[in-house]
């Protein structure tokens, strides 16, 4: 598998997001204390793909690092974050004295922490034992179950004694494999963790490994991680403080990157025009050009669709394009016919409850304009005015909805008109432009064949 990169022969930075990794990589090899840094994002938005092209980065230009990632949602299934941690570190060791030496140390750690949940849960289910037993015997074990929590909770006492030397133990023998090869450790995914998950691993990194020449980057959204310890904890903890107890720095990618032409432009606009053109389907239907590429990329940015989302609308393009015979989206397909199609796409994948009405009939003007961006049709005044491509996709589908489509009709002869010439500008050429109430049969066609009814 190629490694990702942000330049060479499999490389790419169309986010123009080298720069950024440049700058990660200055902090985390100069002295001052940011770890645990976090990189922080939306589902979504390329924060995974980004971290593997900044430690490629990394491992490039700083061998004497020991970098490592970790999908920490592929790990919590393990339930022990401190035993995923440590078995990254043991993976940097050769075979040999060393490895088991640090092994050694590592045990009674981890040891102690297993046995203290283990004893916790003990005490509990003799507690809920002792509640369900007929009554004439509940003061009687209720009385040994105590017992039995007052004998763990002094072996939990003597256990920490030893533990306490035993974690300084093993944060001797980190900071000794650290001391010529820093670690840096990338956490990624931990948002996608069950919560309880996601706050062990903040607690272990802070009370574990804060140790010297060891180092961690958080990939991850951090108001999940809010959210997740306010499940922990209850919501009368206040999740950005006790975040603050554990972080020392964070960063959000750029949601705007700069253009060929030198402009700002939504990073997910960027992505959908390179979606398609490294599409083999798409191509070369001139979808990232003109009329179509203008109402999707207004779509993407109105709704600030994540590069996962974008993503899923160019595989439904796709998908809609082979399944209509590779004809629907055509390059000498007529633009307006191309655009309903496009609309339809968009319902499908992004309001399914409107694209339900569509087929069944009874849809809501005002909710296909909500998803065109269109609230209620202008006035048009033919002098000055010039409408947006949603506009006249309002004025050609909305009146056509059996719910509210007074809210997209004409008010005067004069705007009918001026409508009616714009929208014939976009079935040029066609011998056979639709007639009314074919507009909306184009999209509901559309949405049906993405069901794989049509």
């Amino acid at each position: 598998m190629t490694q990702l990169q942000f330049q060479g022969e499999h490389g790419r930075d169309e986010f123009q997001r080298e720069a950024v990794a440049a700058k990660v990589i200055s902090l985390l090899t100069s002295p001052v204390e940011i770890s645990p840094m976090v990189i922080d994002g939306d589902w979504g938005t390329g924060k995974t793909e980004f971290c593997h092209k900044l430690i490629n980065k990394f491992n490039a230009e700083h061998d004497n690092y020991q970098v490592v990632y970790v999908d920490a949602f592929q790990a919590d299934h393990a339930d022990d974050p401190l035993m995923t941690i440590l078995a990254e570190v043991i993976k940097l060791l050769p075979e040999g004295e060393q490895r088991q030496g640090f092994i050694q140390k590592a045990l009674p750690v981890a040891r102690y922490g297993l046995k203290t949940l283990l004893k916790a849960g003990a005490g509990h289910i003799l507690r809920q034992d002792a509640d369900n037993v007929a009554e004439g015997l509940e003061e009687h074990l209720k009385d040994a179950a105590n017992k039995a929590i007052d004998a763990s909770v002094e072996a939990v006492l003597k256990d920490h004694e030893k533990a306490e030397e035993s974690l300084k133990a093993l944060q001797t023998a980190l900071a000794d494999i650290a001391a010529d090869s820093p670690i840096v450790l990338f956490i990624d995914e931990l948002d996608r963790c069950r919560p309880d998950f996601a706050v062990q691993m903040l607690e272990v990194i802070k009370h574990t490994f804060d140790v010297e020449g060891v180092q961690f980057v958080l990939v991850t959204n951090t108001t999940q991680l809010k959210a997740a310890i306010n499940h922990c904890y209850g919501h009368g903890v206040d999740a950005r403080r006790y975040l603050d107890k554990f972080l020392k720095f964070s960063f959000g990618l750029p949601p705007l990157v700069p253009t060929r032409g030198h402009q700002l432009a939504h990073a997910s606009v960027e992505h959908y025009r390179n979606q398609v053109a490294l599409s083999p389907v798409l191509k070369d239907l001139k979808l990232g050009q003109d009329a179509f590429l203008a109402v999707v990329t207004s779509f993407i940015a109105r709704k600030s669709l994540s590069l996962r989302e974008v993503e899923t609308f160019v595989r439904h393009l796709e998908i809609y394009h082979v399944l209509s015979g590779n004809e629907a989206l055509a390059e000498n397909v007529v633009c307006g016919y191309r655009l309903i199609r496009a609309v339809g796409v968009l319902a499908f994948c992004f309001d399914p409850a409107l694209a339900r009405s569509l087929v069944l009939g009874d849809a809501d003007a005002t909710r296909l304009g909500a998803l065109l961006g269109v609230e209620k049709l202008p006035e048009f005044d033919s002098g000055f005015f010039r409408p947006t491509h949603e506009q006249v996709l309002a004025f050609m589908l909305g009146q056509e909805c059996a719910l509210n489509a007074e809210a997209y009709a004409p008010r005067t002869a004069d705007d009918e008109q001026g409508w009616s010439v714009r929208e014939h500008a976009y079935f040029q050429g066609d011998y056979f432009p639709p007639e009314d109430g074919e507009h909306l049969r184009i999209l509901t066609e559309t949405i049906s064949l993405l069901g794989l009814k049509g």
